[in-house]
């Protein structure tokens, strides 16, 4: 769903350090400039902004083209306000505040008096792209990239593939930046536990069997196998964050009333994580920071927690952004030995066997397009090229979050090597309806139904119900649940904004 500000401030370098780079690499851009002319407004639309977020927006997209095209107004115009959200009023705090269709929303900003030219849609944006494709509300870029001698063979297939597949077969939409997940492995622990290291292409069945021949130890010296999210959780949680989106494994039918959770595919599921949650396969979130501690004292230690820094994982699933601490610890401990490091590889995230080909993270993080209703479509494509430019592909490559969609500038940062492949090997998950999205935002009471799957799968792994009993338990109060918020008199568990 859609990411929180926050996880999307951490992902910029400031684009003011570059201007200087900028003045040369991307001079060639430029179409010199007439200020005596009047201006021409270029008005480029986001999902979701604020009053402090413009300012982001600004840097990450527009400064520098505006920058360079001073006969340009550019106009950040945006769907949803976030402040109009932060201070909506809640009339009855045990009811969840009604919240807008952001894709009407979406709608209302192309279709309006005055519409924007360029829509950017964030890492969320493949599911919207999809249905603006589907209602011919975006331009077909396929004739323009042609005309125009724009370069997309250097684009990584996984991006033009991901896009594509969400614009039936069409490029609707270029994004500069995608962000993606992989496994993480830890070498050591393998060479002397006489196991094959990760390769590419790992299905996660045998990703969990070897993560079971090199789990031992106990205690606060316990060596986990695999951790399935390094900031924390529980089997539920783990399971839905990397494994479940690639099967497309339905909870509930389409209408949101009735629960879909028995059955072969569930059991396989639950029969699957239960027992390595319960032998301790894989961490808790209590057993992460169940670490650290000698004869009842705590030894300092700034990477408290995290379980594969620190040698007490043999693998984790995490993302792009994990090698910049992962370098981080590596460059502490040079200094300092106390500061713990890993030697790691890195491999594709681990695929399913239903569905080969495809990763559970990989997210095209700024897909832009052109406004079907569009008054400056002129502009808004040479906008939309210099965003995606090998030019500003060169100084977007310094990002430590984010990756470039451009294959020749996805290198290993500063001369490291690795696996870098790894993270754009892999398919895209194909776009879902914006049905299923529509149906949590009107009726919360399916985040509860869904809910309810963490507490049946812990009565699994606590032994005290078999996977047949847990399943039909979530589904009979999952059932419930459902008729509640289908008839109005149920609260549900709401949504945080945002």
């Amino acid at each position: 769903m859609n990411t929180t500000w926050g996880a999307r401030m951490r992902k910029t370098a400031v684009l003011g350090l570059s201007l200087t780079l900028m003045g040369s690499a991307l001079a060639a851009c430029s179409k010199g400039s007439d200020t005596s002319a009047e201006k021409r407004v270029l008005r480029i639309g986001f999902l979701y902004s604020s009053q402090d977020s413009e300012q982001y927006l600004r840097q990450q997209y527009t400064d520098s083209y505006e920058l360079m095209h001073p006969e340009l107004d550019i106009q950040i115009v945006s769907a949803l306000n976030y402040d109009d959200q932060r201070f909506q009023e809640q009339p009855d705090p045990s009811k969840p505040v009604a919240q807008p269709d952001p894709y009407e929303k979406l709608k209302e900003m192309l279709n309006g008096t005055n519409p924007v030219d360029v829509v950017v849609l964030d890492s969320s944006g493949t599911n919207y792209l999809k249905r603006l494709v589907q209602d011919n509300m975006l331009k077909q870029l396929d004739t323009i990239i042609q005309e125009k001698e724009f370069d997309i063979d250097d684009y990584v297939p996984t991006v033009i593939n991901g896009i594509k597949e969400a614009g039936d077969n069409g490029i609707y939409a270029l994004t500069p930046t995608f962000n993606s997940a992989a496994l993480y492995y830890n070498k050591k622990i393998f060479a002397d536990a006489g196991v094959e290291v990760p390769k590419d292409g790992m299905m996660w069945d045998d990703v969990f069997a070897d993560a079971k021949r090199l789990a031992k130890g106990e205690g606060a010296k316990r060596v986990f196998g695999l951790q399935m999210n390094r900031w924390g959780g529980d089997a539920f949680n783990d399971m839905q964050q990397y494994y479940l989106p690639a099967l497309q494994l339905k909870m509930f039918d389409d209408k949101g009333e009735k629960m879909t959770v028995t059955g072969p595919q569930w059991e396989k599921i639950f029969n699957t994580f239960a027992p390595l949650y319960k032998d301790k396969i894989i961490p808790t979130g209590q057993d992460m920071y169940d670490n650290g501690a000698t004869d009842g004292k705590q030894v300092w230690n700034p990477y408290q927690g995290d379980l594969f820094i620190n040698g007490r994982a043999a693998m984790t699933v995490a993302g792009y952004d994990y090698i910049t601490e992962l370098t981080r610890a590596k460059e502490q401990n040079a200094k300092n030995s106390k500061v713990p490091s890993v030697d790691w590889g890195v491999v594709t995230i681990p695929q399913h066997t239903e569905n080969p080909g495809y990763g559970s993270a990989i997210n095209l993080s700024a897909l832009m397009g052109i406004n079907t209703k569009a008054a400056n479509a002129d502009d808004a494509w040479e906008f939309i090229s210099f965003n995606n430019s090998k030019e500003w592909a060169k100084l977007k490559s310094r990002s430590t979050y984010e990756l470039i969609a451009r294959k020749s500038m996805i290198k290993p940062r500063d001369g490291h090597d690795y696996n870098v492949e790894a993270f754009y090997t892999l398919k895209p998950v194909p776009p879902t309806s914006l049905d299923l999205e529509k149906l949590y935002r009107e009726k919360p009471g399916i985040y509860e139904a869904q809910y309810l799957g963490n507490q049946s799968l812990q009565q699994v792994i606590e032994g005290k119900m078999s996977v047949q009993q847990a399943l039909k338990d979530w589904e009979t109060k999952g059932n419930e649940a459902l008729k509640r918020t289908n008839d109005g008199t149920g609260e549900g568990i709401a949504r945080p904004l945002g």
